[in-house]
């Protein structure tokens, strides 16, 4: 049997990923922890905002609203989400996030299980024009 240490990671020491919009910091992650059974990270997203639709095939997504207010498309249906509010998503379901109010709005997440492969984990159904500005200039031109 494995066994890790616990370990406290900082915010600071995580790298944002601004490729589907907003600013997704994954904190407690395998590679960062060991985490065996998901991980779990924090995703900022500033005033108009958004976190383009995607769907994990493998794991449910838990998330818990910390500070101001997003709108989630659930399958293309909109629903409101405030602070200490928890939304579960299921695997399969489409959903993007919006912040709609006039603060950064900070959210919680958290996904398990792992997919069997990183890269198996989160489907991408829509461009969104942060990740087309952060593609090599061929894929950005292509998703025009």
């Amino acid at each position: 049997m494995t066994t890790h240490r616990p370990r406290i990671v900082d915010l600071s020491e995580t790298q944002p990923n601004r490729r589907r919009g907003g600013d997704l910091r994954a904190m407690l992650t395998p590679t960062a922890v060991g985490a065996t059974s998901g991980f779990m990270g924090l995703a900022i997203v500033q005033p108009g905002d958004r976190i383009g639709e995607h769907y994990h095939p493998y794991s449910e997504e838990f998330v818990y609203v910390v500070n101001g207010l997003l709108e989630v498309d659930l399958d293309g249906e909109p629903h409101a989400l405030r602070p200490d509010q928890g939304l579960l998503i299921p695997p399969h379901v489409r959903h993007r996030f919006r912040n709609v109010g006039d603060v950064e709005a900070r959210m919680v997440f958290h996904l398990g299980p792992l997919a069997p492969r990183p890269e198996l984990g989160h489907v991408d159904t829509e461009h969104t024009e942060t990740a087309d500005r952060a593609a090599p200039p061929e894929r950005a031109e292509a998703a025009s």
